[in-house]
């Protein structure tokens, strides 16, 4: 899936993705920029469409269990890595 979203996305450096507690997956396309490069694609392993629970509430943040960017290779360095994080998901407090 996260292939197919970079293959879709030209201008993609990486996919944002976004897990959640019912096991579904929202997920999209970022640029160099840390600005969106697809739209938002939510998506569940081996099943027809998402959980009942995000068709009603639109997959909630308030369930993310993880968050990460899959990087296209050539990864970008170190630190643009971060600032673009930083944009995407947020910064967590330590």
């Amino acid at each position: 899936m996260i292939q197919g979203i970079i293959e879709g996305s030209p201008d993609a450096i990486g996919v944002a993705v976004v897990r959640l507690n019912c096991g579904c997956r929202k997920m999209a396309a970022v640029d160099k920029n840390g600005d969106p490069a697809s739209k938002v694609i939510m998506y569940r392993d081996r099943a027809e469409s998402i959980c009942e629970r995000c068709r009603e509430d639109n997959g909630s943040f308030m369930r993310m269990t993880e968050q990460f960017i899959h990087w296209r290779s050539p990864e970008p360095d170190d630190s643009e890595k971060k600032k673009i994080s930083v944009k995407v998901l947020g910064s967590k407090p330590h």
